[in-house]
């Protein structure tokens, strides 16, 4: 009889005791696993023991809760730079050294599908692999001397065009593609840069011709249009004409302060003037 008198306090201990314990089982999850910090710049995949990724959702900045049996997977979504040396055979079966900068952002909104393709690796898997068989099919349509002189940015542009294309499907943005530098053999880059100069030296001969040439029938029209002034005025002096410009003369020396001897009558009907000198 005693050891029933009081069946309720003992089961009110009871579920105290219980209650006591879950509160204290989630006090110890939450201070541990059950919270996610996502950076500034990042976003994250939610995936689940019982329910796989989740398709539907993207985690933005800042401080997630999520119960113990959920990860995030945090993924940078700012701009990314690679620096990739790649070697590649010209058109002539010459070894081409390139030193090759790609830059690309993962797509914020698809980051749930770019986790199930290809995973946080996702660089390594798609990206590089698509530039280093653009710049091997590229390289090959052009002569090492095009790629080192003439043709540097059409060779750009058609990489990073293919590069694009092969990336715009798969949750990637691609920026840019930049040719930083091309390597070639000695022997060739010093043929090629002795070509180069030799052009440039036919260039200028050329340019020089042309000049002389022009500069020729500028002075041949200008010889031409002396000969032609000449003539004209040539023909326009009569002799009346230089009789009346010698009467002219005359007046004005008349009227000259200088001294001088004015002799009436010369050879050809023309006074003929004596000064001091």
């Amino acid at each position: 009889m005693a050891a029933n008198q009081y069946p309720n306090v003992s089961k009110a201990a009871a579920r105290l005791g219980i209650f006591a314990f879950v509160i204290l089982m989630v006090i110890t999850l939450a201070g541990g696993c059950m919270t996610t910090t996502i950076g500034s710049g990042e976003g994250a995949v939610k995936y689940s023991v019982f329910g796989g990724t989740d398709l539907g959702k993207v985690y933005g900045e800042g401080l997630q809760i999520h119960p113990p049996w959920v990860s995030l997977i945090r993924y940078d979504v700012r701009m990314q730079e690679q620096l990739e040396d790649i070697n590649a055979l010209s058109s002539n079966g010459l070894s081409i050294g390139m030193d090759a900068s790609v830059r690309w952002r993962p797509n914020a909104e698809e980051l749930p599908d770019l986790h199930v393709t290809y995973g946080t690796d996702y660089y390594r898997k798609l990206v590089q692999p698509e530039l280093r068989s653009a710049v091997r099919e590229v390289v090959g349509q052009f002569t090492p001397e095009e790629l080192y002189s003439s043709r540097r940015q059409e060779l750009q542009s058609e990489i990073f065009n293919r590069v694009r294309t092969a990336v715009a499907g798969e949750s990637v943005e691609l920026e840019a593609v930049l040719i930083r530098d091309i390597s070639l053999p000695d022997q060739i880059r010093g043929a090629i840069e002795n070509k180069l100069k030799e052009e440039q030296e036919a260039e200028r001969y050329q340019f020089t011709l042309v000049k002389e040439e022009l500069e020729a029938q500028r002075k041949q029209i200008e010889a031409t249009g002396q000969a032609e002034y000449q003539r004209i005025i040539t023909e326009s002096l009569s002799d009346r004409f230089l009789k009346f410009k010698g009467v002219e003369a005359t007046q004005m020396l008349a009227n000259s302060p200088n001294a001088k001897v004015v002799v009436i009558g010369g050879s050809d009907g023309l006074p003929i003037i004596l000064g001091n000198q």
